[in-house]
């Protein structure tokens, strides 16, 4: 595989990050991952919203260094005038800006795409927030589990029956950073086209509507409201977790060879095949009530690891239900760089998940960890042409820190 070994796909694009919490750090760290510069603004004080968030090490919050690596940092008072002027020399220099502010506060601080794209025209500027720029909750603040709720996803999430249940992760707050990623990649390549940037409006909200695929598919066709399933598949069977003598597996027989394989191959039931309830993929999902406790009463027998080889052997789609750590250490994850570790100046060496995107001539890089509060202040500032004079009247009155 042939790499440039100096060079990343994003070098030379200039992100200004006026984000928090996690779905403008994420969509900025993924960007700093490919190779953009990115300078992180905080608040003084206190800093990012996720700097308070636990487990801390040293007094360092590792879920703030966890999606804040490769970028500096900076401390601006965005209330203070002579701070707000920095920020608009950072603008003039930027080809990016996100943030994710309340709808209404960029433009009580000055800091709206209407003000900063008249310092610079090419701006691509992204604004994610709950629920979008416009409509009747445009006001609200946005929050991840408010947003499962609202879109359907916690109904159609765990047993029937059950209570409704969010996803294990903060889906949407991801979701609503790479969704801003490919927008705001999008709006490059427009500017670089046109030399025209424009404002990115991101919704938490809406951001996994797109995702429900199948859902949609059966809502529009025949005005399905789509249940909770456990962790069975809305159209394939079986595909689903069964239980095995010691633990749960993942069985992904999704099309009608791996069913035949896995009856005749895996479970020595060729009878299954030719039995008129689970002929076709739609009989075995209309009697998957049925097709379920034969099956599971199958894997009983054996162990998952059992079963698993016994699947591999016979290519049908099969694997573990890992813990997260169990996760971590597998052999295909650490062999692909997907758990990387770094030196972080108060959390000490530490660990960080790796970078998906496997480019062959520019690839990631996990450079620099996390900043530490108003860490680059300095640094950058004088860059723009902030005096040493200057940086400590700004010290001074906390318009920096």
């Amino acid at each position: 595989m042939n790499t440039t070994a100096d060079k990343s796909a994003l070098d030379g694009l200039k992100v200004l990050d006026l984000s928090q919490i996690m779905a403008g750090p994420y969509c900025t760290m993924v960007l700093a991952d490919m190779g953009a510069e990115v300078i992180k603004v905080e608040k003084p004080g206190t800093g990012d919203d996720s700097r308070e968030m636990g487990p801390y090490v040293n007094g360092e919050s590792s879920c703030f260094a966890q999606i804040n690596r490769n970028k500096q940092g900076i401390s601006l008072n965005l209330k203070d005038p002579d701070a707000r002027e920095i920020l608009y020399d950072l603008a003039r220099w930027a080809d990016v800006v996100v943030e994710n502010f309340r709808v209404g506060v960029t433009l009580s601080l000055g800091v709206d795409y209407a003000t900063l794209s008249k310092l610079n025209p090419g701006l691509v500027y992204c604004s994610i927030s709950g629920y979008g720029q416009t409509g009747p909750y445009a006001k609200k603040g946005g929050f991840d589990l408010v947003a499962q709720g609202m879109t359907g996803i916690m109904s159609m999430t765990g047993e029937p029956g059950g209570r409704p249940l969010k996803s294990g992760i903060a889906i949407y707050d991801v979701g609503a950073g790479l969704t801003a990623v490919y927008a705001i990649l999008a709006a490059c390549l427009h500017k670089q086209k046109t030399g025209e940037g424009q404002h990115i409006d991101i919704s938490l909200a809406e951001c996994g509507l797109p995702w429900f695929v199948w859902e949609a598919a059966a809502y529009f066709a025949e005005g399905t409201v789509p249940e909770a399933t456990g962790s069975r598949h809305r159209v394939s069977a079986p595909y689903q977790a069964f239980n095995t003598r010691d633990g749960y597996i993942i069985i992904g027989a999704a099309n009608q060879r791996s069913w035949e394989r896995l009856c005749t191959h895996v479970l020595d039931r060729p009878e299954l095949v030719s039995d008129p309830r689970f002929l076709t993929n739609s009989d075995r999902l209309t009697n998957i009530e049925l097709l379920e406790p034969i099956l599971e009463g199958e894997f009983a027998k054996a162990s998952a690891g059992e079963w698993i080889e016994r699947c591999e052997q016979a290519q049908v789609p099969c694997g573990p239900i890992n813990n997260f750590g169990q996760a971590l250490d597998d052999p295909q994850y650490q062999s692909r760089g997907m758990v990387q570790e770094l030196d972080h100046p108060r959390l000490g060496r530490m660990k960080t998940i790796g970078i998906p995107t496997h480019f062959s001539r520019t690839p990631g890089k996990v450079r620099t960890p996390a900043p530490l509060l108003g860490q680059h202040t300095d640094a950058v500032l004088r860059r723009f042409g902030v005096s040493a004079l200057q940086l400590a009247r700004l010290r001074e009155v906390k318009a920096i820190e």
